[in-house]
């Protein structure tokens, strides 16, 4: 019996002895294999579109291009890759550009190797993973800015509410096909009238409108 592939990852990271040791913590894992690694992500879509990775792993402050604005090029080509910023900044300015990029999880590199994989694996089954001060960054940001405004529904039907809480409490996309009781693409062709209907591009956007305007 063969085992499962290992799920594809590509690296991007200008400090190479982090890059190195990145490189090594992926390969070593039993879940994942780094597939490439590169200094900078002048040439990313290339190498997405050649490598068909499954995750990727980028820097903010890179040569050339920063990961914030390549996230945002991959999402715009690629609307469903997964993507995992892992960078020393925990400024609110870098951590709200980063996500509403299209970043799919924000961790800190002080993070251990435990912490790194863990949230490569949440990210890959459609989790959104945040490093705890990350994390209490956007809480403080969502209880600063909600308002007592009746909020507009934007249309949503009551399984579209129900899926949407889902994303709130943090559910990957197969949990939130388990909880509901539906598969993993229908749980996608909900997320995409979701995004449509609420004039959004990624999971965190929708997350920070619908709690903004205490849609659910």
């Amino acid at each position: 019996m063969q085992n499962n592939p290992k799920i594809r990852v590509i690296l991007f990271e200008d400090n190479s002895h982090l890059r190195d040791s990145l490189y090594f913590l992926v390969n070593t894992s039993k879940e994942f294999e780094c597939i490439a690694a590169y200094p900078d992500t002048r040439q990313a879509l290339k190498n997405i579109d050649n490598l068909k990775p499954d995750v990727i792993i980028t820097d903010i402050e890179m040569p050339g291009m920063n990961g914030i604005d390549t996230t945002r090029l991959i999402k715009k080509e690629y609307p469903d890759m997964k993507i995992l910023i892992l960078t020393v900044f925990d400024d609110k300015e870098k951590i709200f550009q980063s996500l509403c990029a299209g970043g799919s999880g924000y961790l800190l590199k002080n993070s251990t190797p435990e912490q790194i994989l863990q949230a490569l694996s949440d990210v890959y089954k459609g989790g959104s993973p945040l490093s705890p001060s990350v994390a209490k960054l956007v809480v403080q940001f969502f209880q600063r800015t909600m308002t007592d405004t009746l909020p507009d529904d934007y249309n949503l039907t009551p399984k579209e509410k129900e899926l949407l809480q889902c994303l709130v409490d943090g559910k990957s996309y197969k949990m939130i096909a388990d909880a509901m009781v539906i598969s993993v693409e229908t749980v996608k062709t909900h997320i995409k009238n979701i995004y449509r209907k609420l004039h959004v591009n990624s999971s965190h956007e929708a997350v920070a409108k619908i709690l903004k305007q205490r849609i659910v």
